[in-house]
Protein backbone atom coordinates (compact mmCIF):
# COMPACT_ATOMS: atom_id res chain seq x y z
CA UNK A 1 0.00 0.00 0.00
CA UNK A 2 2.74 2.44 1.01
CA UNK A 3 4.80 1.50 -2.38
CA UNK A 4 1.47 1.92 -4.35
CA UNK A 5 0.65 5.59 -2.72
CA UNK A 6 4.20 6.80 -3.41
CA UNK A 7 4.00 6.04 -7.17
CA UNK A 8 0.40 7.13 -7.34
CA UNK A 9 1.60 10.88 -6.27
CA UNK A 10 4.47 10.98 -8.69
CA UNK A 11 1.41 10.95 -11.27
CA UNK A 12 0.46 13.65 -10.24
CA UNK A 13 2.64 16.22 -8.09
CA UNK A 14 4.04 18.98 -10.61
CA UNK A 15 7.37 16.81 -10.90
CA UNK A 16 9.64 19.58 -12.56
CA UNK A 17 8.39 22.56 -10.37
CA UNK A 18 9.29 20.36 -7.62
CA UNK A 19 12.51 19.68 -8.92
CA UNK A 20 13.34 23.03 -10.13
CA UNK A 21 12.49 24.60 -6.40
CA UNK A 22 14.65 22.15 -4.65
CA UNK A 23 17.22 22.93 -6.98
CA UNK A 24 16.98 26.61 -6.26
CA UNK A 25 17.40 25.62 -2.84
CA UNK A 26 20.15 23.27 -3.53
CA UNK A 27 22.04 25.96 -5.22
CA UNK A 28 22.34 28.75 -2.85
CA UNK A 29 24.82 30.10 -1.11
CA UNK A 30 22.76 31.62 1.99
CA UNK A 31 25.15 29.67 5.46
CA UNK A 32 22.06 29.54 7.35
CA UNK A 33 20.15 27.34 5.02
CA UNK A 34 22.58 25.75 3.61
CA UNK A 35 24.94 24.62 6.15
CA UNK A 36 22.37 23.28 8.57
CA UNK A 37 20.79 21.01 5.65
CA UNK A 38 24.47 20.14 4.57
CA UNK A 39 25.37 19.06 8.09
CA UNK A 40 21.64 16.89 8.13
CA UNK A 41 22.24 15.18 4.85
CA UNK A 42 26.21 14.33 5.56
CA UNK A 43 24.69 12.70 9.22
CA UNK A 44 21.70 11.19 7.55
CA UNK A 45 23.53 9.24 4.84
CA UNK A 46 26.49 8.54 6.77
CA UNK A 47 28.54 10.08 4.12
CA UNK A 48 32.30 9.74 4.95
CA UNK A 49 34.07 13.30 4.04
CA UNK A 50 37.43 11.78 4.38
CA UNK A 51 37.44 10.54 0.85
CA UNK A 52 36.62 13.98 -0.47
CA UNK A 53 39.11 16.66 -1.64
CA UNK A 54 37.27 19.22 0.79
CA UNK A 55 36.82 17.54 4.26
CA UNK A 56 34.72 20.04 5.54
CA UNK A 57 30.78 19.97 3.70
CA UNK A 58 30.09 23.54 4.83
CA UNK A 59 33.62 24.38 3.13
CA UNK A 60 31.46 24.38 -0.20
CA UNK A 61 29.85 27.69 -1.96
CA UNK A 62 26.64 25.71 -2.44
CA UNK A 63 24.82 22.18 -1.37
CA UNK A 64 24.83 21.40 -4.90
CA UNK A 65 28.70 22.10 -5.02
CA UNK A 66 29.10 19.93 -1.64
CA UNK A 67 26.99 17.34 -3.68
CA UNK A 68 29.09 17.09 -6.58
CA UNK A 69 32.40 17.03 -4.50
CA UNK A 70 35.71 16.06 -6.09
CA UNK A 71 37.65 12.86 -3.89
CA UNK A 72 40.96 13.08 -3.58
CA UNK A 73 43.42 11.60 -5.71
CA UNK A 74 43.82 8.09 -5.49
CA UNK A 75 40.20 7.46 -3.79
CA UNK A 76 39.20 5.84 -6.97
CA UNK A 77 41.93 3.89 -9.03
CA UNK A 78 40.94 3.42 -12.59
CA UNK A 79 41.60 -0.57 -13.29
CA UNK A 80 44.55 -0.79 -16.26
CA UNK A 81 43.67 -4.51 -16.79
CA UNK A 82 44.41 -5.13 -20.68
CA UNK A 83 40.54 -5.09 -22.04
CA UNK A 84 38.87 -3.78 -18.70
CA UNK A 85 35.80 -2.01 -18.86
CA UNK A 86 35.08 0.22 -15.64
CA UNK A 87 32.14 1.36 -13.57
CA UNK A 88 31.00 4.96 -14.43
CA UNK A 89 30.12 5.32 -11.44
CA UNK A 90 29.21 4.64 -7.51
CA UNK A 91 26.25 3.10 -6.81
CA UNK A 92 24.66 -0.23 -7.50
CA UNK A 93 23.68 -1.98 -10.29
CA UNK A 94 19.85 -1.54 -11.23
CA UNK A 95 19.71 -4.55 -13.96
CA UNK A 96 22.72 -5.55 -16.19
CA UNK A 97 22.69 -7.99 -19.11
CA UNK A 98 21.57 -8.34 -22.89
CA UNK A 99 19.72 -5.77 -25.06
CA UNK A 100 16.92 -8.35 -27.07
CA UNK A 101 15.22 -7.49 -29.82
CA UNK A 102 15.53 -3.53 -29.41
CA UNK A 103 14.23 -3.94 -25.73
CA UNK A 104 16.04 -3.49 -22.21
CA UNK A 105 15.19 -4.90 -18.99
CA UNK A 106 14.18 -2.72 -16.48
CA UNK A 107 12.57 -4.75 -13.49
CA UNK A 108 10.19 -7.30 -13.10
CA UNK A 109 7.89 -6.91 -15.67
CA UNK A 110 9.04 -4.12 -17.26
CA UNK A 111 11.23 -3.38 -20.04
CA UNK A 112 11.67 -0.08 -22.56
CA UNK A 113 12.44 0.16 -26.01
CA UNK A 114 16.37 0.59 -26.98
CA UNK A 115 15.33 3.53 -29.58
CA UNK A 116 12.68 5.67 -27.41
CA UNK A 117 16.08 5.60 -24.27
CA UNK A 118 18.46 7.23 -27.03
CA UNK A 119 16.01 9.60 -28.38
CA UNK A 120 13.80 8.16 -31.34
CA UNK A 121 16.97 7.83 -33.44
CA UNK A 122 16.84 4.60 -35.59
CA UNK A 123 20.00 4.60 -36.35
CA UNK A 124 21.57 5.06 -33.08
CA UNK A 125 19.60 2.24 -31.33
CA UNK A 126 20.87 -0.29 -34.65
CA UNK A 127 24.23 0.26 -33.23
CA UNK A 128 23.57 -1.67 -30.38
CA UNK A 129 20.48 -4.09 -31.11
CA UNK A 130 21.78 -7.40 -29.71
CA UNK A 131 24.54 -6.06 -27.57
CA UNK A 132 24.97 -4.86 -23.70
CA UNK A 133 23.78 -2.64 -21.19
CA UNK A 134 24.01 -2.21 -17.56
CA UNK A 135 21.72 0.39 -15.68
CA UNK A 136 23.63 1.63 -11.98
CA UNK A 137 21.70 3.67 -9.59
CA UNK A 138 23.55 6.40 -7.90
CA UNK A 139 21.83 6.97 -4.22
CA UNK A 140 22.31 10.10 -2.38
CA UNK A 141 25.68 9.08 -0.63
CA UNK A 142 27.12 8.35 -3.60
CA UNK A 143 30.05 10.15 -5.20
CA UNK A 144 28.17 11.83 -8.39
CA UNK A 145 30.02 12.41 -10.92
CA UNK A 146 30.18 9.77 -13.80
CA UNK A 147 33.40 8.86 -15.55
CA UNK A 148 34.18 6.83 -19.29
CA UNK A 149 34.10 3.06 -18.47
CA UNK A 150 35.83 2.99 -21.54
CA UNK A 151 37.99 5.42 -23.62
CA UNK A 152 36.47 7.16 -26.48
CA UNK A 153 35.92 10.00 -29.00
CA UNK A 154 32.58 11.84 -28.67
CA UNK A 155 30.15 10.94 -31.66
CA UNK A 156 27.00 12.57 -30.90
CA UNK A 157 24.78 14.61 -27.69
CA UNK A 158 21.14 14.33 -27.65
CA UNK A 159 19.08 15.82 -24.74
CA UNK A 160 15.72 14.47 -24.47
CA UNK A 161 13.02 16.62 -22.27
CA UNK A 162 11.05 14.08 -20.05
CA UNK A 163 9.22 13.37 -16.79
CA UNK A 164 10.92 13.31 -13.36
CA UNK A 165 9.69 10.46 -11.80
CA UNK A 166 11.97 8.60 -8.51
CA UNK A 167 14.40 6.21 -10.03
CA UNK A 168 14.29 4.14 -7.20
CA UNK A 169 13.79 0.35 -7.10
CA UNK A 170 9.89 0.80 -6.58
CA UNK A 171 9.31 3.00 -9.12
CA UNK A 172 11.67 0.92 -11.67
CA UNK A 173 8.73 -2.02 -10.72
CA UNK A 174 5.74 -0.09 -11.14
CA UNK A 175 6.71 2.63 -13.53
CA UNK A 176 6.44 1.65 -17.31
CA UNK A 177 9.52 2.85 -19.43
CA UNK A 178 11.16 4.98 -16.49
CA UNK A 179 14.40 5.13 -18.00
CA UNK A 180 13.22 5.50 -21.23
CA UNK A 181 10.09 8.34 -20.49
CA UNK A 182 12.78 10.55 -17.91
CA UNK A 183 14.35 13.45 -18.80
CA UNK A 184 17.66 12.17 -19.94
CA UNK A 185 21.29 13.09 -22.23
CA UNK A 186 22.32 10.40 -24.32
CA UNK A 187 26.16 10.81 -25.39
CA UNK A 188 27.45 8.28 -28.31
CA UNK A 189 31.02 7.17 -28.80
CA UNK A 190 33.30 5.58 -30.86
CA UNK A 191 35.47 2.94 -28.85
CA UNK A 192 38.11 0.61 -29.77
CA UNK A 193 35.21 -1.82 -29.57
CA UNK A 194 32.51 -0.16 -31.43
CA UNK A 195 30.03 2.38 -29.82
CA UNK A 196 29.25 2.76 -26.80
CA UNK A 197 26.57 5.53 -24.96
CA UNK A 198 26.14 6.88 -21.34
CA UNK A 199 23.09 7.79 -20.71
CA UNK A 200 22.24 10.38 -18.20
CA UNK A 201 18.84 9.87 -17.04
CA UNK A 202 16.99 12.76 -14.56
CA UNK A 203 15.09 11.97 -11.73
CA UNK A 204 12.85 13.87 -9.32
CA UNK A 205 14.53 16.76 -7.42
CA UNK A 206 17.42 16.23 -9.84
CA UNK A 207 18.46 19.50 -10.48
CA UNK A 208 20.74 19.64 -13.90
CA UNK A 209 22.34 16.93 -15.46
CA UNK A 210 25.66 18.29 -16.42
CA UNK A 211 28.24 17.22 -19.13
CA UNK A 212 32.50 18.46 -19.31
CA UNK A 213 31.89 19.09 -22.40
CA UNK A 214 29.35 21.02 -22.36
CA UNK A 215 28.87 22.56 -19.03
CA UNK A 216 24.45 22.27 -17.94
CA UNK A 217 22.48 20.58 -20.67
CA UNK A 218 19.22 19.64 -18.12
CA UNK A 219 16.79 21.42 -17.70
CA UNK A 220 15.79 23.06 -20.75
CA UNK A 221 12.39 23.38 -21.85
CA UNK A 222 12.39 22.28 -25.50
CA UNK A 223 12.15 19.27 -28.06
CA UNK A 224 14.58 16.64 -28.56
CA UNK A 225 18.06 18.59 -29.41
CA UNK A 226 20.77 16.65 -31.11
CA UNK A 227 24.31 17.84 -30.94
CA UNK A 228 26.75 16.01 -33.10
CA UNK A 229 30.66 16.27 -33.05
CA UNK A 230 33.55 16.21 -35.66
CA UNK A 231 36.79 17.06 -36.28
CA UNK A 232 36.76 21.01 -35.51
CA UNK A 233 35.08 19.29 -31.87
CA UNK A 234 37.02 17.04 -31.00
CA UNK A 235 36.25 15.63 -27.80
CA UNK A 236 38.08 12.36 -26.75
CA UNK A 237 38.17 10.91 -23.28
CA UNK A 238 40.29 8.12 -21.71
CA UNK A 239 38.92 5.29 -19.59
CA UNK A 240 38.32 6.67 -15.82
CA UNK A 241 37.82 10.40 -17.34
CA UNK A 242 34.86 12.50 -15.97
CA UNK A 243 32.33 12.48 -18.25
CA UNK A 244 29.13 14.37 -16.41
CA UNK A 245 27.34 14.74 -13.40
CA UNK A 246 24.12 14.95 -11.55
CA UNK A 247 23.02 17.54 -9.30
CA UNK A 248 20.80 15.42 -6.65
CA UNK A 249 20.39 12.05 -8.43
CA UNK A 250 20.38 9.84 -10.65
CA UNK A 251 21.20 6.94 -13.08
CA UNK A 252 23.44 5.92 -15.96
CA UNK A 253 22.92 3.79 -18.32
CA UNK A 254 25.66 1.83 -20.34
CA UNK A 255 25.26 0.25 -23.62
CA UNK A 256 27.79 -1.18 -26.09
CA UNK A 257 27.14 -3.03 -29.10
CA UNK A 258 26.90 -6.52 -29.92
CA UNK A 259 29.67 -8.83 -29.20
CA UNK A 260 32.08 -6.20 -27.99
CA UNK A 261 32.13 -6.91 -24.72
CA UNK A 262 31.19 -9.02 -21.89
CA UNK A 263 30.09 -8.17 -18.04
CA UNK A 264 31.82 -9.35 -15.25
CA UNK A 265 30.43 -12.63 -13.66
CA UNK A 266 30.49 -10.82 -10.14
CA UNK A 267 27.49 -8.34 -11.09
CA UNK A 268 24.02 -8.30 -10.86
CA UNK A 269 21.15 -6.38 -9.61
CA UNK A 270 22.04 -4.96 -6.30
CA UNK A 271 25.42 -5.72 -6.77
CA UNK A 272 27.35 -2.38 -5.33
CA UNK A 273 29.51 -0.64 -7.77
CA UNK A 274 32.37 1.48 -7.36
CA UNK A 275 33.56 4.48 -9.63
CA UNK A 276 36.84 2.51 -11.49
CA UNK A 277 36.94 -1.09 -10.29
CA UNK A 278 36.61 -3.51 -13.59
CA UNK A 279 32.96 -4.20 -14.24
CA UNK A 280 33.67 -5.98 -18.22
CA UNK A 281 35.69 -6.29 -20.47
CA UNK A 282 36.05 -6.80 -24.37
CA UNK A 283 35.88 -9.58 -26.16
CA UNK A 284 39.29 -9.88 -27.29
Amino acid sequence: MKDTLFVALQYIIPQHALSRAAGWLANTEIKWIKDPFTRWFVSRFDIDMSLAAEEDPCAYASFNDFFTRALKPGARPICSDKGAIVCPADGAISQLGDIKEGRIFQAKGQDYSLQELVGGDAEIAKLFIGGKFATVYLSPKDYHRVHMPLGGKLKSMIHVPGDLFSVNTVTAENVPRLFSRNERVVCVFDTEIGPMAVVLVGAMIVASIETVWAGQIAPVLRTVKTTHYDQQQSIELTTGAEMGRFKLGSTAVVLFGEQAMGWSGDYEAGSPTTMGERMGSTTE
